[in-house]
């Protein structure tokens, strides 16, 4: 049986009152999560971390799914602040509009990702 050793435990405590400093701040990190952990959300982050910004009709054609679908989860998106949008004429432009988010997505494509590259 191990021991617990207690500046381990300080450490741990210390390491994740950094991350996390305030229960806004883990709510904030839990709702945009919770947001980006859909299939389709995710597929359409990883396209924006890799552009500065991309229109509604170029997600349909690069996803594959209706334009209706696709503004449905952009919206999500939109509203738990992880995307920023432009309007331009008749088009909408998409953007990561956090940088923390696309050092999220750099993280994930390291962790999950067998290839490629922003």
């Amino acid at each position: 049986m191990t021991e617990s050793r207690p500046e381990i435990v300080d450490a741990g405590v210390e390491a994740a009152q950094k991350l996390l400093a305030s229960e806004a701040d883990i709510h904030h990190a839990s709702r945009s999560l919770k947001a980006m952990a859909h299939p389709l959300r995710m597929k359409i982050l990883c396209i924006l971390g890799g552009v500065k910004e991309v229109s509604v009709q170029d997600l349909v054609g690069m996803v594959g799914t209706s334009q209706s679908n696709i503004s449905q989860h952009l919206s999500i998106l939109r509203d738990k602040g992880i995307l920023d949008s432009r309007k331009d004429a008749n088009k909408v432009y998409y953007r990561i509009g956090d940088e923390r988010i696309l050092r999220l997505m750099e993280s994930m494509r390291i962790a999950f990702c067998s290839t490629g590259s922003y």
